[in-house]
């Protein structure tokens, strides 16, 4: 025991020395280099020259650096002068559910295995940074970005990003974490100054960020369009200097979104290091390019400036061997492999609502089955704006169920909806004309319907609303749905509701009409198959909601406080650290479907909950163990959610915050032995009257349950 312990002693002791000596060999190389380069090539370097490209030094062996939108999918190839498409044959891709999918399957591994997928095509297509994953608090649901997101909880949020930004860049590809900060919602987003308390920040909006940064090693981050506190984004000292370079210690690329730079001198001093956008024309014209050379001839920026900004994309280079392509990845594409992982992730996403033993359905005991709906049909993966991908094939319900089981059955489809607009036809006023009932194609849904022995609604929303670029304008099912699904419930009994959405929407009136209701989200390129394999029972539904479903817009705190979008381009969130389930929770609201919420085909027992101790000091780490058993009579999988709340603080904290969690999967009668950890200092909350993270000596209590509101044990433990 003594010589394993030194042996490991000297493996530490080496490796370390190891990482040094290469650290130091980078830093000698990246100064070499800055000493061989003109003022103006080191500037070059500092802002794009194309849509997606910053320019090389050739003679120092310094390639184009390509940047490329990809947070579940590596985008198609543009124009490098506009935003058309080159219509190349060689750029599709996997595309993979987007972010909110990917929380929904609260599966570390399958995060891993997006990173891994997407760094190797994004090598193969020759990137050198993937721009994501976007990780911004889903704090309404109203954002048009929500479904590009992750969450409305940080833990889960920062959990995700760590498996997806470490195994992305074991390829070779820099991620970039966006948007820094607070860029939570679309509406003004250019503009709207946001302020918020520092613990609110701090608790909030910031821990994913840390955990990307500290965590993962993100070499990149990207800078929020907004205002925060006054201050553009990609010019806050505050933000970049002291939180970003110095808290965090990131040594990597801070970079702007596209057009979200506003100042040369005020950007540059603040840390920006990377300025990317598309208005100007002439590449020369922009803030980090002739009039940044200028700043420095006149003795208004330090060379030294230029240098550290320049040093920062070296950095970044050389970790990723971009300046070393012989040993470089070379990547691989469209692989089975790939699209099997695209598969699993559109699987585990998918959330089961309700069910009064309809679902599975008996595809063996069924002679016809009606498909109803535009989103029975219609392809999701090219819409979203700078989300969309060129996906190599996308495969739709009624594609998946027609060859699955066309052959066996009568497959009686009927449009029940039709989309009715589109992203550009918006009026000024942003208003979209969705609400227009089509008594016609309800008609020919019913009567589809009342002839099959079960009825399959895919219903919810397309890329007119989760988008970048706008808000939605409510929470309601447009086109006229609820009174599609209204009509042919009345006809069959075996009604089946799927959503297909990114964001909250008002399901009341829906749930309380069929028997079954399912949360299919965008499912990428296998999002048909992976529905109807979860309907029919060839896969089981494991997802959880990783948001809060209201039971109407009214009942979310930036709504029920009037606080969105602000006022006079500004807006204070009210609501500080009560987000998402924080809020309901805390204040007793009854949402119409809770976070971490979903249901199962079989059912599962958790026993002798219990923790490792019932007195705790601060440096210790606290171990709850339990026991899970599938008691029923198919294979499932049990995400068993840990969380913690304090008995008496002295300030207002939530009532119980997710900690830890675990996804177990199960055969039918397995039992198995789980273990939750978090360390005694995650229970801080930050006090604003030290600036610093406190605990206080009192009684708290761990929540072990299926979701926030289904506490299965509660365990009282004390810190001292």
């Amino acid at each position: 025991m003594k010589l394993r312990f030194i042996t490991n002693v000297l493996l530490s002791v080496f490796f370390q020395s190891a990482f040094s000596q290469t650290n130091e060999a980078s830093e000698k190389r990246i100064q070499q280099l800055l000493n061989k380069m003109t003022l103006e090539e080191k500037v070059g370097m500092l802002h794009g020259n194309s849509k997606f490209y910053t320019t090389g030094i050739e003679h120092l062996g310094i390639p184009e650096w390509a940047l490329s939108d990809g947070p579940h999918g590596v985008r198609a190839e543009m124009n490098r002068h506009d935003w058309k498409y080159t219509g190349q044959t060689d750029d599709y891709s996997t595309c993979f559910p987007p972010g909110t999918a990917m929380a929904a399957s609260w599966n570390l591994e399958l995060a891993k295995q997006r990173g891994i997928v997407l760094g190797e095509e994004a090598r193969f297509r020759k990137k050198d940074v993937l721009l994501g994953p976007g990780i911004n608090i889903i704090r309404t649901p109203l954002c048009g970005r929500n479904f590009e997101y992750l969450s409305e909880d940080p833990f889960l949020i920062s959990q995700l990003s760590i498996s997806y930004i470490k195994a992305l860049q074991t390829k070779d590809v820099a991620a970039c974490v966006k948007h820094f900060v607070a860029n939570n919602q679309e509406q003004n987003r250019f503009v709207v100054d946001v302020t918020m308390s520092e613990r609110a920040l701090r608790e909030i909006y910031l821990p994913g960020f840390k955990s990307s940064v500290v965590d993962a090693g993100a070499l990149g981050v990207m800078g929020a369009y907004n205002k925060f506190r006054g201050e553009y984004c990609t010019e806050n000292d505050y933000l970049s200097r002291t939180i970003l370079r110095k808290e965090f210690n990131f040594k990597g690329v801070y970079m702007s979104d596209w057009d979200a730079v506003h100042s040369t001198e005020k950007a540059a001093l603040a840390g920006l290091d990377l300025e990317m956008g598309t208005e100007k024309e002439n590449y020369n014209d922009w803030y980090f390019a002739d009039p940044l050379i200028k700043a420095v001839q006149e003795g208004r920026i330090k060379e030294s400036v230029v240098n550290e900004k320049a040093a920062n994309i070296l950095r970044v280079m050389i970790k990723t061997k971009v300046l070393d392509s012989k040993t470089r990845q070379t990547g691989s594409i469209n692989t089975k492999e790939h699209q099997q992982a695209a598969y699993r992730s559109a699987v585990e996403a998918i959330v089961l609502l309700k069910n009064e033993n309809v679902l599975p359905l008996n595809m063996r005991a069924l002679k016809s089955i009606a498909v109803i709906g535009d989103n029975a049909v219609r392809k999701h993966s090219s819409g979203g704006f700078s989300s969309e991908i060129k996906a190599l094939y996308e495969v739709t319900p009624l594609d998946a169920i027609t060859e699955k089981y066309g052959k066996s059955m009568q497959v009686n489809f009927a449009q029940g909806y039709e989309k009715q607009s589109h992203v550009v036809e918006r009026s000024s006023d942003g208003q979209l004309n969705t609400d227009k009932i089509d008594l016609k194609l309800i008609e020919e849904a019913v009567a589809q319907a009342k002839k099959s022995d079960a009825a399959i609604i895919f219903a919810g929303l397309n890329h007119d609303f989760d988008s970048e670029s706008f808000d939605r304008l409510h929470m309601h099912l447009p086109y006229g749905q609820e009174k599609l699904i209204e009509e042919v419930a009345k006809v069959n009994p075996k009604t089946i509701v799927v959503i297909i959405a990114g964001s909250p929407l008002e399901l009341a009136n829906v749930a309380s009409r069929v028997p079954a209701l399912v949360w299919g989200w965008y499912g990428g390129m296998e999002a048909g198959n992976a529905v109807i394999d979860v309907l029919s029972g060839k896969e089981f539904p494991s997802g959880k909601l990783p948001f809060t479903i209201p039971v109407s817009l009214s009942q979310s705190p930036a709504h029920a406080l009037g606080t969105y979008p602000g006022h006079d381009l500004k807006v204070n969130y009210d609501e500080d650290i009560l987000v998402g389930y924080r809020w309901f929770d805390t204040k007793g609201i009854e949402p119409q479907y809770s976070f971490g919420y979903g249901m199962s085909y079989t059912s599962f027992e958790i026993s002798n909950v219990d923790a490792d101790k019932k007195i705790y000091n601060i440096n210790d780490e606290i171990i709850v163990k339990f026991d899970i058993k599938n008691t029923g009579k198919s294979d499932g999988a049990e995400v068993v959610q840990l969380y913690a709340g304090q008995t008496n603080p002295s300030v207002l904290r939530p009532l119980k915050e997710l900690k830890a969690f675990d996804k177990i999967f199960l055969k039918s009668g397995e039992q198995k032995k789980g273990m939750l950890k978090l360390k005694v200092k995650d229970l801080a909350f930050y006090d604003e009257k030290t600036a610093d993270w406190k605990i206080e000596k009192d009684q708290f209590v761990l929540y072990t349950g299926t979701s926030v509101k289904n506490i299965l044990s509660t365990i009282k433990i004390t810190v001292h």
